[in-house]
């Protein structure tokens, strides 16, 4: 059996196959109004394409827990009914074809505020919907980014609140997965690097203070998440900094604290929060997945330029993952996984309408 088509069960829920769509913005939800974070025909459509294509179980792009959550104006949000309404036809369509729905609950911190990518991807203001953004220090991401407001413990913990509402809005939606973005940069992720955190109370300084909103993150989703519903954790395995930074060896630490705190898999970026080289190719991340696999018992999944059939193949067969996330290569080709299945001599879910193209 090919290793790519096994099903991967995780709690109670079960996985087709290992070929999953790593959650990737669209930028294309209304900025203000009524409309404001709502998924509409393009994300259904989006969505319901990688699905028909076979892919086992998608993850929705990042989805803000708040308004001022948002990486830009024009992101999803999970905050409203209207929202909640509008995710659930997205994910009855999903499950009717056999895939897992999947959600990232998000917070942009210091990075959000932002512009389209294809419109420069800058800082807006208020006069194009933007807002202040909030970070664990006073740090500015960049010489392009405002400086954020840091947040009060009292903000933390309303925070923390609204990942647990959004979460619990997601059960409503039908999502069998929630997966908590701890990666990227964004507000999670600031508060784990040194680079970004400069704080001196109970959420700076000690690795044990930096991983602590991550874990009340996680404490507060899976207190509203089922017990037979597993919980996925998105974390960037390091900065690319040679000091200063996240490292691959706390993130190989904080594996362990997460399962402990009831996370089902980690899935395992890099980079983010501060402009480093990066020695971009394929499958340049593996490494990382593959070395909290090793040092762990945390299932992993592995993402980064994972493009070929035979690629993915190999690394599940040789235990440096237990899933692979594939970001652009599904928005070129949709139906990667049906591809993928006839090369390896698997099968996969067809569409009726689709049979008569295998």
């Amino acid at each position: 059996m090919s290793a790519l088509f096994e099903p991967l069960r995780l709690r109670g829920v079960t996985v087709p196959n290992r070929a999953w769509m790593a959650p990737m913005c669209q930028y294309s939800a209304e900025p203000a109004g009524p409309a404001a974070g709502v998924p509409h025909d393009w994300h259904f459509a989006h969505y319901a394409a990688r699905a028909a294509g076979g892919t086992g179980l998608i993850l929705t792009e990042a989805t803000a827990v708040s308004p001022e959550g948002r990486i830009s104006p024009y992101d999803l949000g999970l905050w409203n009914d209207a929202q909640t309404e509008a995710f659930g036809r997205i994910t009855r369509f999903l499950a009717g074809q056999g895939t897992v729905p999947g959600i990232q609950l998000a917070h942009g911190g210091r990075k959000a505020s932002t512009d389209r990518p294809w419109k420069g991807g800058e800082p807006v203001g208020p006069e194009a919907h933007g807002w202040q953004p909030l970070g664990p220090s006073p740090l500015a991401f960049d010489e392009r980014h405002p400086v954020p407001t840091e947040l009060t413990t009292e903000g933390i913990a309303e925070i923390v609140g609204q990942f647990a509402a959004t979460a619990e809005r997601a059960l409503a939606a039908g999502f069998e997965v929630a997966e908590v973005h701890g990666a990227h940069g964004y507000l999670i992720h600031e508060f784990l690097s040194p680079h970004s955190n400069h704080r001196t109370d109970a959420y700076g300084g000690s690795y044990e203070n930096r991983v602590r909103l991550a874990l009340e993150v996680v404490d507060a989703v899976r207190a509203v998440w089922p017990e037979d519903k597993p919980v996925f954790f998105r974390v960037s395995a390091t900065d690319w900094l040679d000091q200063g930074g996240w490292t691959p060896e706390e993130t190989i630490r904080l594996a362990g604290d997460l399962q402990a705190h009831g996370v089902d898999l980690l899935d395992v970026s890099s980079g983010g929060n501060v402009k480093a080289p990066i020695p971009v190719g394929p499958g340049y991340q593996v490494p990382f997945a593959a070395r909290v696999k090793a040092a762990t018992t945390l299932p992993v999944a592995a993402v980064g330029l994972i493009t070929g059939a035979e690629q993915a193949e190999k690394i599940l067969a040789n235990g440096e993952a237990d899933a692979v996330l594939l970001g652009r290569e599904l928005l070129r080709n949709p139906s990667w996984a049906r591809h993928a299945a006839r090369e390896l001599g698997a099968e996969v879910h067809v569409p009726d309408q689709y049979h008569r193209s295998v």
